[in-house]
């Protein structure tokens, strides 16, 4: 979704953009195999997952590269190959793997274009520092010392802020926002978010949500890619006119602007696109590793309440519900921590970047 923030900031200026999964190159199993062993380790042994974030702290060095580094190069020859036929005149990244098989390029006298990355948490997760980007796009300035303290040089890192997409920038007149998803316009709304592959205790949420729901307080849950989720909680809210169950949701700006109150899994593009739409979040359970640091970063800036279980995350939601000074001063704070503009600032650097080598 940043890559097509990015991508949509590109075209409105006429430009032309190509997004590409890089794991293609290697056929499709290759890109399902790299992308579903992610989703179900998360999903199914988030502990694990945990264990391995740790592991890749530990063994993260500027001094040398790491197998993951080594595995990412094995795509450089055919990225050269693509990249002879599609001539390029800047390249953006917002994954990691992509970022090691260009450093690897780069290195090797393979690569003519400048490129950049674009991090998508709030932290500097593993292995980054053995990249070589020209530029490094960091969501914040406040994180610019713990990059710096990892080996990634400071004139290199610039605090634009994570790219969101424009549904995103501005804001729909309520009543016509719950309008457009068929909401009654009149009763507080809880929407609940588990990213777009149905991540977290969505099962066991609503229905501790939906017994706090004493004044016709709708919820709409929405559950991704997660079609098994979808199936069950629609069999089991089938007869509640209260509780509405999406899937997969291509308007989900919409759905904030009908919302008070957003409950979500702190992922760094949902939790930025939320804060950007100024809607009051709380903060679930999050995947181990860079997600802990994601509810650390909006929590501490008072963008976000954190709270670990699932009673007190809904007490959380239903107190923001009846506290305006609360959510004026969460909306306050989010409006002084985000740049709604990312995407048009990384847009203008490829830009520059595309023209200075054009001499």
């Amino acid at each position: 979704m940043a890559g097509k923030a990015i991508a949509e900031a590109a075209e409105a200026r006429g430009h032309e953009a190509v997004q590409m999964d890089i794991m293609m190159l290697s056929g499709r199993t290759t890109s399902r195999m790299v992308g579903g062993a992610y989703v179900k380790i998360v999903q199914h042994i988030p502990a694990f997952f945990r264990f391995l974030y740790w592991i890749g702290g530990v063994i993260s060095s500027p001094k040398r590269k790491s197998p993951v580094y080594y595995a990412n190069a094995l795509l450089a020859k055919p990225l050269a190959r693509f990249l002879e036929e599609n001539p390029f005149d800047a390249i953006v990244t917002c994954h990691l793997y992509a970022a090691e098989t260009l450093t690897y390029m780069k290195k090797k006298g393979m690569l003519s274009q400048k490129f950049i990355s674009v991090q998508t948490d709030y932290t500097c997760i593993p292995f980054w520092e053995e990249t070589e980007c020209d530029y490094y796009v960091i969501p914040h300035p406040d994180l610019a010392e713990e990059y710096a303290s990892r080996g990634i040089p400071r004139e290199k890192l610039l605090p634009y802020g994570i790219p969101v997409r424009r549904m995103f920038r501005g804001t729909l007149d309520r009543e016509l926002a719950r309008r457009r998803c068929n909401l009654p316009p009149e009763k507080p709304v809880f929407l609940v978010m588990s990213g777009s592959m149905g991540f977290g205790k969505i099962q066991l949420f609503v229905p501790e949500l939906a017994k706090s729901c004493k004044a016709g307080e709708q919820i709409v849950i929405i559950c991704g890619n997660n079609r098994r989720l979808e199936r069950l909680l629609r069999r089991l809210y089938h007869s509640n006119p209260n509780i509405h169950v999406r899937g997969f949701v291509r308007r989900v700006g919409e759905y904030m602007d009908a919302c008070d109150v957003l409950f979500t899994k702190p992922g760094g593009l949902t939790s930025t696109e939320a804060a950007v739409k100024n809607i009051p979040i709380v903060h679930t359970s999050p995947i181990p590793g860079c997600e802990e640091r994601n509810q650390e970063f909006f929590s501490s800036r008072r963008m976000s309440i954190a709270a670990r279980g699932l009673r007190e995350q809904i007490q959380a939601g239903q107190w923001i519900l009846t506290e305006d000074g609360l959510k004026e001063r969460m909306r306050q704070a989010q409006r002084e921590n985000v740049r709604p503009r990312a995407a048009d600032e990384i847009v203008t650097l490829l830009a520059r970047l595309s023209a200075e080598e054009k001499g």
